[in-house]
């Protein structure tokens, strides 16, 4: 995937590479296929995931982060290993830098795998297997759904009899009313007609 932005950031995504894109006051930006996949084809997977930014940082200035895979921590407990993209998990910490504190982390579950991840003080915390069948807590859950865990849960066993991968997130919520329209996330209507304003005037760039 080829990444460009407004703000004249761009880059190119390969395997297990990731990009943080902090929009803030506001940025234009695509993600496409780049010209060799395009012109050879195959199958491309890939996850976006949003995450909201408080009230007070809503228009801070855009920022990028381009990370490969080769970069990203990596650690191993009985059988799961844990790709960190944000936040720490099994002794490992994220490169990147956020502006509130969350989780995500990409764990492969070998067969037999166990091990138990901790759920940070005050954080909400679910996670989206999509290979293999995994156990959560006391849920198996198979590809494509997710396991919500109990607010205020101290952590989470992590096993797989077969195998698995899965990611698994985690955030303080912010407590804040959320307005949406597109891919515009504001806190009031009257924020996003100011921001769909803004985009049609030029000004998100």
């Amino acid at each position: 995937m080829q990444h460009r932005d407004s703000h004249g950031h761009s880059g190119r995504l390969g395997p297990g590479d990731m990009q943080w894109m902090t929009t803030g006051s506001g940025v234009v930006h695509s993600e496409m296929p780049d010209e060799e996949f395009r012109r050879s084809g195959g199958k491309l997977q890939g996850f976006q995931i949003w995450v909201n930014l408080p009230r007070a940082d809503k228009m801070i200035a855009p920022a990028y982060q381009d990370i490969p895979a080769s970069q990203i921590p990596v650690a191993s407990s009985g059988g799961v290993t844990a790709r960190v993209l944000a936040g720490t998990a099994l002794g490992a910490e994220a490169r990147i830098q956020t502006r509130t504190p969350v989780q995500i982390v990409h764990f492969q579950l070998a067969p037999g795998a166990r091990a138990e991840h901790p759920i940070e003080p005050g954080q909400n915390a679910f996670a989206y297997v999509f290979r293999g069948t995994a156990r959560l807590g006391d849920h198996d859950v198979r590809p494509g759904q997710c396991a919500v865990f109990d607010a205020g849960a101290a952590g989470v066993v992590l096993q797989s009899a077969e195998g698995a991968e899965l990611l698994f997130f985690a955030g303080r919520p912010l407590a804040e009313p959320v307005a949406r329209y597109g891919p515009f996330v504001m806190n009031t209507p009257a924020e996003i007609q100011q921001a769909i304003a803004d985009y049609r005037a030029g000004r998100l760039k």
